[in-house]
């Protein structure tokens, strides 16, 4: 028998990992529980830096990208730990690792449902953070976009591959964050400095090195996660 083709492989390949993703993201809109609790602590995290925020020590311009992240960072978390802890329950987990759906299809569709509600989280706390900072945003709003997307996208394939690896333990709500904030580092680090650069009003021209970097990170990163994930959910 011959090989399938690629043209046959990729649309089961997005088939497969649609159904994964809208399985999860329908549990999630029929509890809305993990989205709620990363809602309000975003929310509640910009009110308190507002309030706490001294302007006549820091301008705005400055602190607003930095309080951005770290919230995007840790509401994101809060997600996460979601992803395969819903297959827990009454072995559901053996019965999709059962299944004629590859890995890869699993790990892709994870991500897709995860990258969905990190950039829920994200379209929340912009505008706060835009609103109680009083940032001139302006004509910024699609680049700002872009640069989340992109880190959105690298944060929700380290976190799910972590994700899987917590899930089976009983400390994973203490594991996941310790084994995944390493790896966030170099996502928003240059997420933070691009994004810093886009709301002083200077041209995307001099946040380009920073673009690069993080597109470069979310390649490796995306890369050696789906390498990797097939053999983790095996132990």
């Amino acid at each position: 028998m011959s090989a399938p083709s690629v043209q046959a492989v990729a649309p089961s390949f997005l088939r497969d990992a649609w159904r994964i993703a809208r399985k999860d993201l329908l549990i999630e809109f029929r509890t809305r529980s993990a989205f709620l609790a990363a809602a309000v602590f975003a929310v509640l995290s910009v009110v308190i830096f507002r309030f706490t925020w001294d302007p006549t020590a820091i301008p705005a311009i400055d602190l607003a990208p930095g309080v951005l992240w770290v919230i995007f960072t840790f509401s994101g978390l809060l997600g996460l730990n979601r992803s395969f802890g819903i297959e827990l329950a009454e072995r559901a987990y053996d019965g999709l690792l059962a299944s004629q759906i590859s890995r890869e299809s699993i790990f892709a569709g994870k991500v897709l449902g995860n990258l969905v509600f990190v950039g829920g989280v994200q379209a929340l706390t912009l505008p706060a953070v835009a609103l109680f900072f009083d940032l001139p945003v302006g004509g910024a709003w699609l680049i700002l976009v872009g640069v989340m997307l992109l880190a959105a996208l690298g944060l929700a394939a380290v976190g799910t591959l972590f994700a899987a690896v917590a899930s089976n333990t009983r400390l994973a709500e203490l594991l996941l964050p310790m084994m995944t904030l390493p790896f966030f580092v170099p996502l928003v680090l240059p997420a933070a400095q691009s994004s810093a650069m886009i709301l002083r009003g200077l041209p995307v021209s001099d946040a380009a090195a920073w673009l690069k970097l993080l597109l470069a990170f979310d390649l490796v990163f995306v890369a050696a996660c789906v390498a990797v994930f097939p053999f983790t959910i095996e132990e």
